[in-house]
C-alpha cells in the first residue's frame, strides 16, 4: 500500500492560535475509486481551512479498516455500511471477531456524513468470450477483493444476473484493489463486477485495453423477489440515472452502455465516514464544518462530484440506509455542525 501524507502550507498564513490543527490517520481505497476521491478531497478542504493533517494510506482493505476505527487505531476510514453490520454481529469477515466483541467494537463507531456513490454493474470486452448476460455459464467473472462489502455485492449481482453462484456456475476470481485493473486487461477473466462511481477510472482503464460493455441490472430481474431482498439487504440502497447522462460521463471512451429502458438502474453500497466514538467533540465538529462547506468543491472537483450522493442536506436516516437492519450514529460534534447548518436530523441518527 501506499503512504500519501496530504498536508499544506495554508497554515504558515494563519494566526498561531486559530486552531489546534490535528493530525489524523485515514485509510482508503485505491487512486481512482470514488471513496478515494472523496477523502483526498475531504483532506484538501480541511487542510485549506487549518482544520487538521491527514495521513492517509491508499489500496487500503476497508473490511480492515473498519475494525480498526472500530479498535481506535484508525481515525477515519470510508466505511460500506454492510461491514459496520457485519462487525456487530461478528459474522462474515468478522467471524473471528465473535458476536459479543463484534457488538463492542460497532459500539465504538460514529459517522460524519454519509453517501452512495459506488453502483453495481458488470461488463466484459466485446471481443471477448462474453456477448451478454446471458453468456455467464461457465466463465471465470471478476467480482472482487478476497472479501468485503464488494465481494458480497460482486456475488449478489451475478446471482440476480444469471441466477449463478461463485463456484457452482461460475468462476469467481478476486484479487486485491490494487491488481483489479492488470487481472481484468491481463486476460484473466472473461467478465467482471464491481462498484463503480460515475464515471469510474478504473473503467476507463480497462477500455483503454480494448472495447468494453457495461450493463445495468435490468428491471424485471431488479423488481423481482431476489432483487428487492438485495436492494434492500444491509448496506445497499437503490440507483438510478438517466442513461444518457451516464453515456455522457463515459463520452470519447470506447464503451457503449446497455440497459432496457432510459436509465440505468442499479444497486449501490451506502457507505458512512466514520471515526471512532472517542473523538473529540470539537475536532468532529471542525470536520464536519469543513465537510459542509466544501460542497461545490466535492461536487465541481471531479465529473464523478455530481454523483456521488454526499450528504450535504437534512439527515432523515432512510435516505441514508441507517435507521433499518443497519444502524449507525453520528458522531455529536457532527450533528452539531448539521444542525448548526440548519440542517434537520432523525432521531434514530442521533447518539
Amino acid at each position: 500500500m501506499i503512504k500519501t501524507s496530504i498536508a499544506g502550507a495554508v497554515l504558515a498564513l494563519l494566526p498561531a492560535a486559530a486552531f489546534a490543527q490535528a493530525t489524523l490517520t485515514a485509510e482508503t481505497t485505491s487512486p481512482g475509486s470514488t471513496p478515494h476521491y472523496i477523502d483526498t478531497t475531504l483532506a484538501a478542504a480541511l487542510d485549506a481551512d487549518g482544520v487538521a493533517t491527514m495521513q492517509i494510506t491508499e489500496g487500503a482493505t476497508l473490511t480492515n479498516s473498519v475494525q480498526a476505527v472500530a479498535e481506535g487505531q484508525l481515525d477515519m476510514a470510508p466505511a460500506p455500511l454492510i461491514l459496520p453490520f457485519l462487525l456487530s454481529r461478528g459474522v462474515g469477515p468478522y467471524s473471528g471477531v465473535g458476536a459479543e466483541k463484534g457488538a463492542e467494537l460497532a459500539g465504538n463507531i460514529r459517522a460524519l456524513f454519509f453517501s452512495a456513490p459506488s453502483a453495481q454493474l458488470f461488463g466484459h470486452y466485446n471481443s471477448g468470450a462474453i456477448q451478454g448476460i446471458e453468456d455467464i455459464e461457465g466463465k471465470r467473472i471478476y467480482n472482487g477483493p478476497p472479501r468485503g462489502a464488494a465481494l458480497t455485492t460482486g456475488r449478489a449481482a451475478i446471482q440476480l444476473l444469471s441466477g449463478l453462484k461463485d463456484g457452482e456456475g461460475y468462476e469467481g476470481v478476486q484479487t486485491p484493489w490494487p491488481d483489479t485493473v492488470s487481472t481484468i486487461t491481463g486476460g484473466a477473466v472473461d467478465g467482471w463486477t464491481l462498484p463503480e462511481g460515475l464515471p469510474s477510472g478504473r473503467q476507463i482503464a480497462i477500455a483503454a485495453a480494448g472495447g468494453t460493455t457495461l450493463y445495468d441490472m435490468p428491471s424485471d430481474l431488479l423488481n423481482s423477489e431476489l432483487g428487492q431482498q438485495i436492494i434492500n439487504a444491509p448496506g445497499n440502497t437503490a440507483y438510478s440515472i438517466p442513461v444518457e447522462e451516464y453515456r455522457a460521463a463515459y463520452a470519447g471512451n470506447d464503451i457503449t452502455i446497455v440497459t432496457d429502458d432510459d436509465t440505468f438502474d442499479t444497486f449501490a453500497l451506502a457507505f458512512a465516514q466514520i471515526v471512532p466514538a472517542t473523538m473529540d467533540e470539537d475536532l468532529a465538529y471542525q470536520i464536519t464544518k469543513s465537510y459542509l462547506a466544501a460542497q461545490e468543491r466535492f461536487e465541481t472537483g471531479s465529473p464523478r462530484g455530481p454523483y456521488l450522493f454526499l450528504s450535504f442536506g437534512d439527515i432523515d436516516g432512510t435516505s441514508q440506509g441507517v435507521c433499518g437492519a443497519v444502524t449507525m450514529k453520528l458522531h455529536p460534534g457532527a450533528v452539531r455542525a448539521y444542525e448548526e447548518a440548519g440542517h434537520s436530523i432523525a432521531d434514530c441518527v442521533k447518539p
